[in-house]
């Protein structure tokens, strides 16, 4: 028997097996359950109530949702005045796929989208749950499920949107990646390379991963290595399955550019935005989105002095880098943030130690912001997340 299968047990016991998996998933239905009493409400206060199941399939679910019926474009897309537009190429391909295959059952597609966002968010809990317990304990798996279903913008777990699909492939390469096993790390990093962007950032993080362990043992080095191969192939192989099919090699950062203001810039517009912000800014939202922003870093900050997994830093820094670092919608930069692991690693392992009376009132105050916060973007606020 290998050292990976060895351990695989040892995990599942260490993280309290099913009644642990149990709690995990318990805490997810109790944070959506509470955010969508708090939807609801604040949908009925609005100016324009469309209901709770509506305010779950706007803005950008629009586009998986399209991908999903329609497939992709074969071309640019561009307005009456011939400037060019962006279009559902931007977005990655695994969760519109997913939706169609749900959908193929006869459930209509928007209602597949929740399904599949629902479900990939159970599954997204256990890894979290995995994975702290594999770094820590029990209770920092438990702690970082609370923490990250209840962040500011963890509403979009509930959302047509792809990050619950896209944190629950990360988190499981994660744990697969730091108990060796390495063909379950290679297939959940090249699927979650192929459902966002950062998942680059990920494919770069079970790549240090690998190496780890080829430096540890030589014997089996071809395993990890080509578990990170697959990964770093993902990104790769779309953006240049985008630019064949439009004829272009850059056109996926074309239609990000022109559809969403999406370009690296190094962090100057961040640096901007909140300079204009702290100094001049009078609206709450965007110094609260600056406040956050801040405090993101700072917890980064915080989580490598700790000096976590090497993996699971570069992946969190990485994200980071690409989250501060390119120009588009300041107002997204909260929900872009949600899947970086490393912010909440610190508040994850103070909840773990400290008595459990002091972690579930600083989880649930925590929570009370975080959990309103995320309903008043989606209900009250007028742009997109």
């Amino acid at each position: 028997m290998t050292v990976a299968a060895e351990q695989r047990p040892r995990l599942w016991n260490a993280a309290g097996a099913w009644r642990g998996v149990g709690v995990a998933i318990g805490i997810f239905a109790l944070t959506r359950v509470a955010q969508l009493v708090i939807l609801g409400w604040l949908d009925a206060a609005s100016d324009d109530p469309i209901g709770v199941r509506n305010r779950l399939l706007v803005w950008d679910a629009g586009w998986f949702l399209k991908v999903a019926v329609n497939g992709y474009p074969h071309d640019y897309t561009y307005d009456l005045a011939g400037r060019l537009q962006g279009n559902e190429l931007a977005f990655f391909p695994v969760y519109p796929l997913l939706i169609r295959a749900v959908s193929a059952v006869g459930i209509p597609a928007s209602t597949a989208a929740l399904i599949v966002s629902w479900v990939a968010s159970a599954g997204m809990v256990v890894a979290l749950h995995l994975l702290g317990t594999s770094l820590h304990t029990k209770r920092a798996g438990w702690a970082l499920v609370a923490i990250c279903c209840t962040a500011p913008v963890s509403i979009v777990f509930s959302m047509a949107y792809s990050e619950a699909v896209f944190l629950a492939l990360v988190a499981g390469m994660l744990v697969a990646a730091h108990r060796k096993v390495w063909w379950a790390a290679g297939l959940l990093g090249v699927l979650a390379a192929l459902t966002r962007p950062t998942g680059a950032a990920a494919a770069v993080a079970l790549a240090v991963a690998a190496l780890l362990a080829v430096r540890e043992d030589r014997r089996q080095a071809w395993k990890p290595l080509l578990a990170a191969t697959v990964a770093l192939a993902g990104v790769p192989l779309y953006l240049a399955w985008v630019g064949w099919r439009v004829g272009d090699p850059a056109a996926w950062f074309r239609i990000q550019a022109a559809g969403w203001g999406t370009a690296f810039d190094y962090g100057a517009s961040t640096v901007k935005f909140l300079a204009t912000t702290l100094s001049t800014g009078d609206g709450w939202v965007p110094i609260s989105v600056a406040i956050i922003l801040i405090a993101a870093v700072a917890a980064a900050w915080v989580a490598m002095a700790g000096k976590p997994w090497p993996p699971l830093a570069v992946y969190g820094l990485i994200a980071m880098v690409l989250v501060y670092g390119q120009a588009g919608f300041y107002h997204s930069k909260p929900r872009l943030l949600v899947p970086v692991l490393l912010t909440l690693l610190p508040a994850a392992i103070a909840a773990s130690r400290a008595r459990p009376r002091v972690a579930i009132l600083s989880i649930t105050a925590w929570a009370a912001f975080g959990l309103w916060y995320g309903a008043y973007l989606v209900a009250v606020w007028p742009y997109t997340l």
